[in-house]
């Protein structure tokens, strides 16, 4: 086969394969490069060459790895123009003074403990011809690093970013990695001259290179903003100038001595931080970046990476004790420093965690390491399984020690008039915990219509007085959901952009609600998420709510209507769920409940009995459908409750009951003079899980009027006691 063929055949097996992965270990809330530099390690001798070695050495033979070098050094080159770019001045505007102390001591532990190990290390992995002090510098610089990219994303991805630790983690990562690339280059240095003195000159050459860069450089990239702001656009006239710009000063720092990464991250560094220049810039560069060229490097990296190199126990052991070194230096080091610095023990636990993480940075290193000759294939294996180990415990870790709970105790929404002064801690008896519908909106422009009912489902309107009613508060939750790893817009800077964006957008929403009293118990929240569903029953559990009101929306690869993130949340969520199918119908004076005895449908009926009382002119009919003389009678409970309900309530209410071999269909029939029918799900109605998960959707389908279908999860929520006088502040347990 001819070699430019074979190479595009692997290059399409490596990002099918990264894509899969990734997206793999995504779903268990760890971030997409840990899976794609795995799948990298599964395309070479590690896994594909030990389970199919012919066929391996077929797909990847060494003549095409010359081929798979040059794209994925371009990658690189390209990638740390990115990290260089999104290295924003803010990130180092926070807690400064305790950040480069902690970040400093974070680097210093671990790389003196770093070059202790490689006392241990040298002459056992090692051979002659590296001398020990560039062993030891390059060790210890391993050790040392702390990548940023990945660290940023888990902090956007937890929302964290307004958080002290979120803050003062992203800069002790920007200090760090200034810190550790610098020690990195000096490494680089006296590895290629062979010992320290040979490498002044480098150094000196390095510095001068830099003060240029900061200097003359940044003058003429501020020319090249200036023109861009003038043109309004990112024309592919300044694009060219730009990527010439990044490969040349690649091109210089190779020359010089240090390596090309450094050139390229130096440019980005330097780069003007105009917000929509760099928004441009990132959005046009990183996709072929990330998409094409990082994966080749991963798999490049992954066909060098040979654990089967580690043969013996006692070499196991000496990789424990490698990742043992690099997990105690850093997080002791950030510990102890963060503490000295008056930062409480939980934070500078979590922060140490946070620093922990090494990610594709390191495994950017490494290769430099092995390029140059600096480490062997062995040690370099056992820094790839640090590397790994390292950046997936961070996430379980951070969750452990820093939980979800605690971060919303830090970050707190901004609170509207309506929302001062009303304690929401359940228990309080001088003020109860409010009744709250959390409403999961995904577009503020199109959803008016679901955050309307749901304001009608919590207050009564205008002209009814309910003086034993308790506080009711909608929450429009919206979760700005990233697919991507290192993308620019999960960037701490621009998540925050985008979230106030998305606040801007749900409070003009609000703000078109009628009639305009009840705008002031709707508060917004606004999240970032990596998975709507699991992310909405966290916060439903977190908020205390009592009811997730979801609208219905067709599934992007199925063809039923509750399937896909409503399926999920139909089944998962630890709270009441409703799914509002909005046929249009802006009114709700007739309601139709068909009732068939489960728990289910007592919520269904619990919900249109609010409706009923927060609307004096609403009318509800319960369809009891029966297949003989046999009459479901409504719960004990929830007929005494029923009991309960002023008269004007009761005189609205009729039960009637009809013979029908269908009941689907009769319902479907009854549904045609009514505005709302709320069903339970059911067998009855055609709304049943089935397996995994799914829901069948064949009253969804069918029903003429708009359509609200009910999951109980708690037989004890509180959805009508609240407004109830006699009734006390728990609803009973309904029968199932």
């Amino acid at each position: 086969m001819h070699i430019v063929i074979l190479v595009l055949v692997e290059v399409l097996i490596i990002i099918g394969l990264s894509r899969l992965v990734g997206l793999g270990f995504r779903s268990i809330k760890q971030p997409l490069v840990i899976g794609e530099i795995v799948a990298g390690i599964m395309l070479g001798p590690s896994l594909f060459g030990l389970v199919a070695p012919d066929l391996a050495v077929s797909l990847f033979p060494p003549e095409t790895f010359p081929f798979l070098n040059v794209l994925s050094q371009v990658g690189l080159i390209f990638f740390m123009f990115l990290i260089g770019l999104e290295l924003n001045p803010k990130y180092l505007s926070g807690q400064l003074e305790v950040a480069v102390l902690t970040s400093h001591v974070s680097i210093l532990v671990p790389f003196s403990l770093g070059t202790l190990l490689a006392v241990i290390l040298y002459p056992v992995v090692s051979n002659g011809s590296v001398s020990f002090t560039a062993f030891a510098l390059f060790l210890g610089a391993a050790m040392s690093i702390t990548a940023f990219p990945v660290l940023a994303r888990i902090i956007t991805e937890n929302n964290l970013q307004g958080t002290r630790l979120g803050t003062l983690a992203l800069t002790c990562a920007a200090v760090d990695d200034v810190t550790a690339w610098c020690l990195l280059a000096v490494a680089i240095a006296v590895a290629r001259t062979g010992d320290f003195a040979g490498a002044i000159p480098t150094i000196i050459a390095s510095i001068v290179y830099i003060g240029l860069m900061l200097t003359a450089g940044r003058w003429f990239l501020q020319r090249l903003a200036k023109h861009y702001v003038r043109a309004g656009r990112l024309s592919q006239l300044l694009l060219a100038g730009i990527y010439m710009a990044v490969v040349a000063s690649a091109l210089i720092t190779e020359l010089i001595g240090i390596h090309l990464i450094f050139g390229a991250f130096l440019l980005g560094a330097a780069m003007p931080k105009n917000e929509d220049l760099v928004r441009e810039l990132a959005v046009k560069t990183e996709d072929f970046v990330l998409i094409f060229l990082l994966p080749i490097f991963f798999a490049y990296s992954g066909l060098r990476t040979q654990i089967g190199l580690l043969n013996r126990p006692e070499l196991w052991l000496l990789c424990a004790l490698v990742l043992g070194v690099a997990i105690a230096g850093k997080y002791v080091g950030t510990y102890v420093a963060a503490r000295v610095s008056g930062i409480s023990k939980r934070e500078a636990s979590a922060l140490g965690w946070l620093m922990n993480t090494r990610g594709l940075t390191e495994l950017i290193v490494l290769n430099i390491g092995l390029e140059l000759g600096v480490i062997s294939p062995l040690v370099f294996t056992m820094l790839v399984i640090m590397a790994l180990v390292t950046t997936f415990m961070t996430s379980p870790l951070l969750e452990w020690t820093y939980p979800k709970k605690l971060i919303r105790l830090d970050v707190m929404e901004p609170e509207s008039e309506g929302e001062k002064g009303i304690d929401t801690s359940a228990g309080s008896e001088t003020s109860p915990h409010p009744f709250r519908i959390l409403v999961p909106v995904a577009n503020p422009s199109t959803q008016k219509g679901l955050v309307q009912f749901a304001v009608a489902l919590a207050q009564p309107a205008v002209g009814i007085a309910l003086n034993y009613r308790y506080p009711a508060i909608v929450n429009p939750l919206s979760l700005i959901e990233f697919e991507e790893d290192y993308a620019f817009e999960s960037t701490p800077v621009e998540a925050d952009r985008l979230i106030t964006q998305r606040r801007q957008q749900l409070q003009e929403l609000i703000n078109t609600l009628e009639p305009p009293e009840t705008r002031s118990c709707v508060h917004p929240i606004v999240r970032i998420s990596s998975n709507v569903a699991r992310e909405t029953a966290q916060i439903a559990t977190l908020e205390q709510a009592d009811l997730i009101l979801v609208g219905w929306h067709r599934p992007a690869f199925s063809s039923n209507r509750l399937g896909g993130r409503v399926g999920q949340m139909l089944t998962t969520a630890p709270v009441d769920v409703a799914v509002f199918v909005d046929k249009g119908k802006e009114q709700l004076e007739s309601l139709l409940v068909p009732y068939s005895a489960n728990i289910h449908d007592d919520l269904a009926l619990i919900l249109a009995l609010r409706l009923l009382i927060n609307r004096e002119t609403c009318m509800l009919q319960i369809l009891q459908i029966v297949a003989n003389q046999a009459k479901e009678e409504l719960s004990y409970e929830l007929h005494t409750m029923m009991e309960q309900l002023p008269t004007s309530v009761r005189d609205r209410i009729e039960i009637k009951i009809i013979e029908a071999p269908e009941p689907i269909q009769a319902v479907i029939k009854a549904s045609e003079g009514v505005d709302l029918t709320i069903a339970g799900t059911s067998r009855a109605w055609g709304i049943e899980r089935q397996t995994l998960g799914r829901y069948t959707d064949q009253l969804a389908i069918q029903c003429r009027s708009s359509l609200l279908i009910t999951r109980r999860y708690s037989q004890v929520t509180a959805h009508l006691a609240s407004m109830l006088p006699e009734v006390s502040s728990q609803e009973p347990t309904l029968r199932s």
